[in-house]
């Protein structure tokens, strides 16, 4: 865990957010020696942050004590370069132990996933989070999307509370985000962090950054490092040419492309990682394979995303 206070690395991204897949070997068991060369490779390739262990990174599949050696072999990797911040979900009680591993592990701070299959109130979720935060001494940031969405009070309720420092938004409902913004700028001092936290989120970005949201998590980054760089430093930039080339010739027919097939989000990466030579291995049930069709394509996405890099030299 490095010194410097977690927010304050994340508010001035250099680069996008890395969310690196977790590595298994052909009998299945995750590979560290490659979960260790993907991380090193991202950090040197310009991550901002490293978030292990997280959607991208098959949180559901492991085992605790996967999960303590992937987050330590992340922490190890980074060499301090970057924050890292690890995954923590299921019901309160796992979510507990996940974050306690995470800080004896050596991160710099979690990502609080919505709790396991529940619908609760909003009370509830309320409470959930801030025993998370409780827990341990690393920043939190909550992850709203499926069964955790939050109304503008709730968010100011974690906003108020010590350890949570932000909230990363998988639902993309912008008329939400916009109230919950104002509701916290209204009710509570300081800063407070925001996160575009949808699949692929590049192609939302332009709409997050009209209601201030400046960070992103980014897939790609995990096999296309140098089109997920271009993207960020176009879209800080302001370069808006460069930015709809991207979105036009390379994030939309991604995204067309992951949604042929349930996991894809996951599956599709972890297959674009080993397109681009790395072999990380398969997902884990109930996670399934890209068909060799959608593989194939997948390639021809990337081929041509390199090439507009190439063009805009």
């Amino acid at each position: 865990m490095t010194s410097a206070p977690l927010a304050a690395r994340l508010n001035l991204p250099s680069g996008p957010l890395f969310f690196p897949v977790t590595a298994y070997g052909p009998d299945g068991s995750v590979d560290l020696d490659t979960y260790r060369t993907h991380v090193r490779r991202g950090v040197e390739a310009g991550a901002a942050a490293v978030f292990a262990c997280c959607g991208t990174g098959e949180f559901h599949a492991l085992t605790p004590e996967e999960f303590e050696a992937c987050v330590r072999v992340a922490v190890e990797a980074a060499e301090g370069r970057v924050p890292v911040v690890a995954g923590a979900g299921y019901g309160t009680a796992l979510a507990v132990r996940y974050a306690r591993l995470a800080e004896a592990a050596g991160a710099d701070g979690l990502l609080a996933m919505p709790p396991y299959l529940v619908v609760a109130g909003q009370d509830g979720l309320l409470r959930h989070y801030r025993e998370i935060a409780a827990a341990t001494a690393l920043p939190v940031i909550v992850y709203q999307r499926d069964n955790a969405v939050f109304t503008p009070e709730t968010v100011v309720g974690l906003a108020r509370t010590d350890g949570i420092i932000g909230l990363k938004d998988g639902l993309g409902d912008l008329d939400l985000m916009q109230r919950v913004i104002s509701a916290v700028r209204s009710e509570v001092p300081g800063d407070f962090l925001y996160f575009n936290g949808l699949p692929t989120a590049e192609q939302t970005q332009l709409a997050y950054r009209a209601l201030g949201v400046t960070l992103y998590s980014s897939a790609v980054f995990c096999f296309a490092p140098e089109i997920a760089l271009a993207f960020h430093q176009a879209l800080r930039g302001g370069d808006d040419s460069t930015v709809e080339k991207l979105l036009d010739g390379f994030y939309r027919p991604f995204v067309e492309l992951r949604a042929q097939g349930r996991g894809y989000a996951v599956a599709l990466v972890k297959a674009g990682v080993r397109l681009r030579g790395l072999d990380v291995g398969e997902v884990r049930p109930p996670l399934h394979e890209p068909t060799g069709d959608h593989v194939k394509q997948l390639a021809e996405v990337i081929e041509r995303g390199y090439a507009l890099l190439e063009e805009a030299k």
